[in-house]
């Protein structure tokens, strides 16, 4: 079986966020960039004089959320680099146009086959721990109003964990504090 994962290389793309992201040109004149400070942090600034251009690396947003039933809590396992195999809140990045709480019902009915109805936000997270980039990941809380359990799209497979009982292998820091705080809040 062939690996279609084999040119995922998680240290590269650490390597590639802590160089801005690989940007050298300027996207607006072609014109080299040069890493200085730049409103007290390391930018990309444009070495052209007459160009105002700086690349601001900014996370990219994301929303989830959290799904309890019977004191258990639906995660999905990983399909898709990184951390394939591994067990994480259904969650995703923003589309262009979407507000987090479209993202949100969207992302958990592609990876889950679950509709939900969000019942309130529980918080936000900043997620540093993956390759491809940082994420201000935006978590709500949710009951299902329909569909059918499935793992589709990201996910490999789909299932209620009791809180005494989490898999070992949560993908991302941000998913495990969020776990850890939901039982801090709610499980007392």
């Amino acid at each position: 079986m062939m690996d279609k994962h084999k040119n995922f290389d998680a240290d590269a793309l650490f390597k590639r966020k802590d160089q801005m992201s690989g940007y050298r040109f300027c996207p607006l004149c072609g014109s080299n960039l040069n890493r200085e400070k730049f409103d007290g942090r390391p930018r990309m600034v444009c070495t052209d004089a007459n160009c105002d251009f700086v690349f601001y690396q900014n996370p990219i947003p994301a929303a989830g959320a959290i799904i309890v039933k019977d004191d258990s809590v639906l995660l999905v396992k990983r399909a898709h680099p990184p951390k394939v195999n591994w067990w994480c809140i259904p969650a995703g990045f923003m589309e262009w146009s979407e507000h987090p709480t479209d993202t949100a019902i969207r992302e958990v009915e592609e990876e889950t086959g679950l509709k939900i109805k969000l019942t309130s936000f529980f918080e936000v997270y900043s997620g540093q721990d993956d390759p491809r980039n940082n994420a201000v990941l935006m978590l709500y809380l949710a009951d299902i109003v329909g569909g059918k359990m499935r793992a589709s799209d990201d996910a490999l497979e789909v299932r209620y964990f009791k809180f005494d009982d989490l898999p070992e292998k949560i993908a991302f820091i941000s998913h495990r504090q969020a776990l850890a705080d939901y039982v801090a809040r709610y499980r007392k």
